[in-house]
């Protein structure tokens, strides 16, 4: 009991939290990203696997066009802020785009309203797509839609993707 105490607080140790409209790049191996309350927001994964360096992003909104100013003051609220300052920060470090794995979680429809165009879980996975596709990147595996919210973790040990939702864990 005494050991596995002791494992859970090694681990929340390790733990770098991204919280909602923020990222955070890390090159230690011992680091854990993690986010929390992912419902139609998206988590983006991002890793190297030579370099052992990893950032992930938590969006709130889509189009930093809604509200430029908001986007200046903390780019990482929009996807598309988010994901090209997030970017940058991997690149000025040497890392190539080309290089990294992308792994996204979230989008999930959490009101329960029936017009196809509001279901903006769905509309936050099209814009990281799109995103993704005009910077040459795809998607490696992907955890996104339905209804329930999921927490995030990326192990910057090995790029390993944790999804938890509704008391299950399952790598992506």
């Amino acid at each position: 009991m005494i050991y596995m105490r002791t494992q859970i607080l090694d681990m929340i140790e390790r733990t770098i939290t991204v919280d909602i409209s923020d990222a955070k790049v890390s090159a230690d191996p011992m680091h854990v990203l993690a986010t929390y309350s992912l419902g139609s927001c998206i988590g983006v994964c991002l890793y190297n696997q030579a370099e052992h360096t990893g950032g992930m992003l938590h969006y709130l909104f889509l189009d930093s066009s809604a509200n430029p100013q908001r986007a200046k003051e903390n780019p990482f609220t929009y996807a598309d802020t988010g994901m090209k300052t997030l970017l940058e920060k991997l690149i000025s470090i040497g890392i190539k785009k080309n290089q990294m794995k992308v792994k996204i979680a979230g989008g999930a429809k959490r009101l329960k309203v029936t017009t196809k165009s509001f279901d903006i879980g769905k509309r936050h996975y099209l814009a990281i797509r799109k995103i993704l596709w005009e910077n040459g990147m795809f998607i490696d595996a992907e955890d996104v839609g339905g209804c329930s919210p999921r927490t995030l973790y990326m192990n910057i040990t090995d790029g390993a993707v944790m999804v938890k939702s509704n008391g299950f864990e399952k790598y992506i």
